[in-house]
């Protein structure tokens, strides 16, 4: 790999070991269980295993690729994709992601969970990075994929970021519907003012907020 592959794969590797670590310290902060994968009346079992499989991928699979290559000879999209530029332009999206999706993390603090199950959430978050997008995490984890991907072009890499895309676009649905029906008017109105990707609604002049 080059200088800039390597230094994008290590800010993967740091992204995914700060993700977990810094879910084990919110979970003790909270004190109360965080992984909700499991639990509640909605089927999370496919976006969980989605997950699992591309944040495992994007770890183990640049090493696979450094040590023997890429299995699939003459991969287009490492063709297409590739120049120093782009390797730039990666890295960029990659570093961006990562501190996105760790700040935005840290700022959920005790409401911070890994799914989502009635009775097991927190107070809503609307401040901060919340406060211009309901899902900046998954927003910065997208940023991440991509730009791995545009470092490290291949068929395998980008089937590890659209089964992260997959995972969250089933997930956020999963969650807006537990929010939704568990918080209430709260989190109806929060979700008529911030946009689930990105920017904010102009409100009625007579909207209570």
């Amino acid at each position: 790999m080059t200088s800039m592959e390597i230094a994008s794969y290590l800010m993967t590797a740091v992204y995914v070991i700060s993700f977990l670590a810094m879910s084990v310290i919110l979970a003790k902060e909270a004190g109360r269980p965080i992984w909700l994968f499991g639990k509640g009346r909605e089927k999370q079992a496919l976006p969980a295993m989605l997950f699992r499989l591309a944040f495992a991928g994007a770890v183990i699979w640049p090493l696979v690729l450094s040590l023997f290559g890429n299995p699939i000879k003459a991969d287009p999209l490492a063709k297409v994709l590739n120049g120093p530029w782009l390797d730039v332009l990666g890295h960029l999206l990659v570093v961006v992601g990562a501190c996105v999706a760790i700040l935005s993390q840290r700022h959920m603090g005790t409401s911070w969970r890994i799914g989502a199950a009635e009775g097991e959430l927190g107070p809503i978050v609307d401040s901060g990075p919340f406060a211009v997008s309901r899902n900046p995490v998954f927003v910065g984890q997208t940023l991440l994929f991509v730009g791995l991907f545009i470092v490290l072009p291949s068929l395998i890499q980008a089937a590890l970021t659209i089964a992260l895309l997959i995972a969250i676009v089933l997930q956020v649905r999963v969650e807006e519907r537990v929010l939704s029906q568990t918080l209430g008017e709260p989190y109806r109105d929060y979700q008529q003012r911030v946009r689930r990707w990105l920017g904010t609604r102009r409100m009625p002049e007579n909207a209570t907020s």
